[in-house]
């Protein structure tokens, strides 16, 4: 059971931990010495393989099926996820859809509906099962994985940035009802990391080389991010170190937006 001076006992929990980010996110935790209630929706192969790296690394992790969409799995998993580890000290949202890029013309509204179903109404399902327990416990932390476009619009981008927008305000919600039982609330911006979505969107064909050139180009740092400065910075807001920073978007997107 982990217990160091960054976590409490009991574990984090991460949602979409089969993801190129979730696992980032996910194995970052578990490098930092806390345990792991790993959440995914169909990848049970992969989910294993991590719940075996994970174990590797001397930390005990938990495995749970959850479909983001229907709150009763996500109680189902929370319920579980208890049982294994006594506590869930910290909430990673990393679950989501691949993105399709398409402009907001274009977008169907089906599309928008099956983004916000997963995205919004998930990580507000998570929430709401996991935050009573929090507050029981003493007090805990929610890591939102956001997206840079929050801070300027990228075209083609809707259906992921819309939903987690919505999801920036509820991170605020939290950080100012529930900071007085200890409650903190967090998002990462997640910029154009070398990874994950990015490798499937390219695979498809959803960026030519002119876009990979300008919007490179358009980054300070001038390269891509990698998944494992994702997981650095969601260990950061999930741990101790942390312990006074609520309500805050930190962005690891290579000055994207600047």
């Amino acid at each position: 059971m982990s217990a160091n001076k960054d976590f409490p006992h009991g574990a984090a929990m991460v949602f979409g931990a089969t993801g190129g980010l979730g696992r980032a996110a996910m194995l970052a935790l578990a490098a930092a010495g806390c345990d792991i209630a790993l959440c995914y929706r169909s990848k049970v192969g992969e989910a294993r393989n991590l719940a075996a790296q994970i174990e590797t690394m001397g930390q005990k992790v938990s495995i749970h099926q959850v479909d983001a969409t229907s709150e009763s799995s996500v109680v189902a998993a929370r319920d579980a996820a208890i049982v294994s580890h006594g506590r869930i000290h910290t909430v990673v949202w990393a679950a989501g859809p691949v993105v399709e890029q398409l402009y907001v013309n274009e977008t169907p509204m089906r599309k928008w509906r099956e983004s916000i179903d997963i995205e919004l109404f998930g990580f507000l399902a998570a929430t709401h099962a996991l935050m009573p327990h929090m507050r029981e416990k003493g007090g805990g932390s929610f890591v939102h994985l956001g997206s840079a476009g929050d801070l300027m619009w990228p075209p083609r981008d809707g259906l992921s940035v819309v939903p987690k927008a919505a999801n920036e305000a509820l991170i605020r919600g939290i950080a100012k009802e529930e900071g007085q039982f200890g409650i903190r609330a967090n998002t990462v911006l997640v910029g154009v990391i070398d990874a994950g979505m990015f490798h499937e969107l390219l695979s498809r064909g959803a960026f030519d080389d002119k876009w990979v050139r300008e919007v490179k180009g358009s980054i300070p740092l001038r390269r891509w991010g990698t998944a494992e400065e994702i997981g650095h910075a969601v260990v950061f807001l999930a741990s101790q170190r942390a312990g006074y920073t609520t309500g805050q978007q930190i962005a690891v997107a290579g000055g994207y937006g600047v």
